[in-house]
């Protein structure tokens, strides 16, 4: 894999001598991705992508952005930030995307930015709702509306019935659409393709360019759930039936 920088947008090439470069870095669903973008202003172009294979992280994930930044021509060094995507979704994929960013992001004092997936999607598809798969018959959901702050929470149908005003739109982009096709009938679902870390860094390039950034020592996964250790380790707790 390689990249042409001098073959950006017109808008960017005034700034290729010393470009905005920003890494994103997915691993919260199925399957993950890392990406890599140049950014100008309000102008972003990814530069390439790669994807991971879930389950497979751990093993991938540190080798994939090399092989990125080295298809690029970029050492890590020159990064501007590191845009992660830091849940809900696996416990699993949430601490070990993390783990990688706050280690590359320590060696070369790189500032990140925090990025709620459930957020990445609504933005991907122009709403202000959207909801995740989240299993045993729940999803994540992000709601809110132009009154109110968007709120995040883990929710089943007691939840969702709970909720006012129903959101109107709602993207979704897996098994999320049948609980709310359920719960909230009259409410237009978006479907959407997965989100990804190129979109993660179109979101949040502007995000960057005013500082919005984390603390790294801070920095924790955006879970929504506790974990299976932390819940089904209380005395008398029984586990759910796999769904």
């Amino acid at each position: 894999m390689s990249f042409d920088l001098s073959r950006t947008q017109p808008e960017l090439r005034t700034r290729a001598l010393a470009p905005e470069l920003l890494l994103g870095i997915d691993t919260c669903g199925p399957s993950g991705s890392v990406a890599l973008a140049c950014m100008a202003g309000s102008a972003v172009e990814i530069l390439g992508q790669m994807e991971l294979a879930g389950r497979s992280y751990s093993a991938t994930l540190v080798a994939a952005v090399g092989e990125l930044l080295a298809g690029a021509g970029v050492p890590l060094s020159q990064l501007t930030a590191i845009v992660a995507v830091n849940g809900p979704g696996s416990f699993t994929g949430v601490r070990v995307g993390l783990s990688a960013v706050k280690g590359l992001a320590e060696v070369s004092r790189i500032p990140v930015v925090a990025v709620s997936r459930l957020e990445v999607l609504a933005g991907k598809a122009r709403v202000g709702a959207s909801a995740l798969d989240a299993h045993r018959h729940e999803v994540f959901l992000r709601a809110g509306g132009s009154t109110m702050e968007p709120r995040e929470l883990l929710a089943g149908a007691d939840e969702l019935a709970a909720i006012r005003p129903v959101p109107q739109r709602v993207a979704v982009c897996d098994q999320a659409v049948d609980l709310l096709r359920e719960a909230w009938p009259a409410a237009k679902l978006i479907a959407e393709t997965p989100p990804t870390a190129a979109d993660a860094l179109r979101l949040c390039a502007e995000r960057v360019q005013r500082g919005e950034f984390v603390d790294l020592a801070l920095l924790d996964g955006h879970y929504l759930r506790r974990s299976d250790a932390e819940i089904f380790g209380e005395p008398g707790a029984k586990r759910p039936p796999r769904s």
